[in-house]
């Protein structure tokens, strides 16, 4: 069986280079190797790998040396584990490479089954520090939990083809309007699938700069651009194994469009400035709010890559198709935020739900719950009335008080007035806000930009 992984052997006595070589191949491992020290320098500027393991004297430039201009120049969540292997093993190198950030020491001779234990264990070393990196960088979920919530026959019918869907590896499309709730099916469908140990990475294409976008999904080596001054994973590695989400795909630019095809093709991408390609296994997701064949017919999209997403096809329905689901939302989300601030709100009037389900929720399941949510925020009993449920745009809800607003500005206007309210009741007092409104004080700040409060 195969292992994914890819290492650095750095040894100046070439049959001891080789033999370790064939070893760590045989066990299905990417390994490249060096002779020299200053060679294993200039390949880790070119690629990124997983594991270094280096041999401590040599006559240019010794292991020690090398791993301590790695300590320097690389923060700790961008290196590669680091293994010593030496014949002058000494207590107070063992102690001296442990502090430089070696993993584990090996003293010459050893064993080939003992090194490809040890490597076995960097690699997954490796593995867990390059998820949990990206899971604290994550921004804060939407949804507290990977069910999908909702009884209505629409849904009933899309949990039963994701069940389907989830046990195949093949490419999904993921088709629904702004707020549907596409990241939520993909965390379904991971979830469910025999990927669920391995990582699910999510991109927001339309979130992130296109002269950025290409570099993070497909990472970069050192120097491949100005301020690239280490070398940097990208999405696709991180996912290897697992699954990867590509959320609003139709906002891709045509170039970067030709290099995801390649990928659903070939199995295979070049980081930015290396001169190698890397092989990866990963089911891809994709979901869009845009019509893709519209976008093909305007030359627009790819054609070809059109085909490769839309192997398996998924609609979310819109909440508007799915008013019996409304009450039974109504209730989860009220649940979900009357935990997450500690109020006792314990359900909605009658009145007020009639309301819910009646509007016509322009911003689906996210307008909902933005809705409920600033209703738990400042409800003052343990019901709430239909006075307190805010429907913008909604001609029921118009007053002297309520601004006229176009139907694709709703969900602003509920979260930036829940912000000014909840910041008043606080005084002003960013902690006391945020945790009135349930959520971080670093997403608290995320939307005072947004909204420019001040």
């Amino acid at each position: 069986m195969s292992k994914r992984g890819s290492i650095l052997l750095v040894d100046d006595e070439e049959k001891i280079l080789n033999a370790l070589r064939r070893a760590l191949e045989g066990e299905g491992y990417e390994v490249f190797s060096a002779k020299s020290g200053r060679e294993a320098r200039r390949l880790l500027h070119e690629r990124i790998v997983d594991v270094l393991v280096v041999d401590n004297v040599m006559p240019d430039l010794g292991g020690l040396e090398l791993i301590r201009e790695i300590s320097a120049a690389t923060p700790e969540a961008e290196r590669p584990q680091i293994l010593m292997m030496t014949a002058h093993a000494t207590i107070e190198s063992a102690i001296e490479a442990m502090k430089l950030g070696a993993l584990d020491y090996l003293q010459k001779p050893f064993e080939v089954d003992e090194l490809v234990v040890v490597v076995d264990r960097a690699i997954e070393h490796q593995r867990l520090r390059t998820q949990n990196r990206y899971l604290i960088s994550e921004r804060e979920e939407e949804f507290n939990h990977y069910g999908i919530v909702g009884r209505s026959r629409p849904i009933q019918e899309l949990i039963r083809q994701l069940e389907r869907v989830a046990e195949t590896k093949s490419t999904v499309l993921i088709l629904g309007e702004t707020g549907t709730g596409k990241e939520l099916l993909a965390r379904a469908i991971h979830d469910r699938s025999a990927q669920r140990q391995m990582a699910l990475i999510k991109v927001n294409c339309a979130a992130i700069p296109e002269t950025l976008l290409e570099s993070e999904l497909f990472g970069h080596v050192r120097g491949a651009f100005t301020g690239a001054t280490v070398s940097k994973k990208g999405k696709f590695a991180l996912a290897d194994g697992g699954s990867i989400f590509l959320d609003e795909i139709g906002t891709m630019s045509p170039a970067l469009q030709a290099k995801l095809l390649r990928v659903l093709q070939e199995r295979e991408f070049e980081p930015l400035g290396a001169e190698r390609s890397q092989r990866v296994d990963v089911r891809v997701i994709a979901a869009t709010n845009r019509d893709l064949p519209r976008l093909v017919e305007e030359g627009k999209f790819l054609d070809d890559l059109f085909y490769r997403l839309n192997v398996i096809p998924m609609q979310l329905p819109p909440l508007r198709e799915r008013r019996d689901d409304i009450p039974i939302l109504v209730e989860h989300f009220l649940r979900k935020h009357a935990q997450r601030t500690g109020r006792r709100v314990e359900r909605v009037a009658d009145a007020a739900l009639e309301r819910l389900v009646a509007y016509e929720w322009p911003g689906n399941l996210r307008e909902l719950e933005n809705t409920i949510e600033r209703a738990v925020v400042l409800s003052t009993a343990a019901v709430i009335d239909a006075e307190e449920i805010t429907l913008p745009g909604a001609v029921a809800a118009s007053g002297p008080g309520l601004p006229s607003l176009g139907l694709r500005s709703n969900v602003e206007w509920v979260e930036r007035e829940s912000i000014r309210q909840a910041l008043k009741a606080a005084q002003g007092v960013k902690k006391d806000a945020a945790t009135r409104l349930g959520i971080s004080q670093r997403a608290l700040s995320y939307y005072l930009a947004k909204y420019r409060i001040d």
